[in-house]
Parts: C-alpha cells; sequence; structure tokens
C-alpha cells in the first residue's frame, strides 16, 4: 500500500512562492491563471499486510503533528 499526503497553505493565509508563480506566469504570457498555492507532496510506502483502517489513523495523527503546520496548513491524506 502507498500513502500520499498532499500538504497545501491555507486559502486565507498568503502564498508568497505561489503568488511569485503566478506572476512568472502571467510574464510568460499564461493568461486565466487566477491563483497558485505551491505545497508539498509526500509518499509513504507502507509495508504489505498493514491495516489501512489503522495506518490511516496513524497517519492523520502524523500528518496534524509532525508533517503539517496545522495552523497555516491544510493538508489531504488518500490511501492506496
Amino acid at each position: 500500500m502507498k500513502a500520499k499526503i498532499i500538504i497545501t497553505p491555507k486559502k486565507a493565509v498568503l502564498d508568497p512562492q505561489g503568488k511569485t508563480v503566478q506572476t512568472a506566469l502571467a510574464h510568460m504570457g499564461y493568461t486565466g491563471v487566477t491563483g497558485v498555492h505551491i505545497g508539498k507532496y509526500i509518499e509513504i510506502d507502507l509495508a504489505p499486510g498493514t491495516d489501512k483502517a489503522a495506518a490511516q489513523k496513524a497517519l492523520n495523527d502524523a500528518a496534524h503533528k509532525l508533517l503539517s503546520n496545522p495552523v497555516i496548513e491544510d493538508y489531504k491524506l488518500e490511501i492506496e
């Protein structure tokens, strides 16, 4: 199994990297881009036979406590 965690800044938080990329895209002629958000993507390989529900609970805890900053970031966890 593989877990995927996508971490992005909350909508209300200033994202200077995203704004820089948005401005660069506009200068390069890419029109219609109204927002860019830069985040983190983490893949975690899980051992064969891992209980999916237990892994989901543990990884949600890890994402909340270690991998993201819940004050300024949101995360999405998927387990395949």
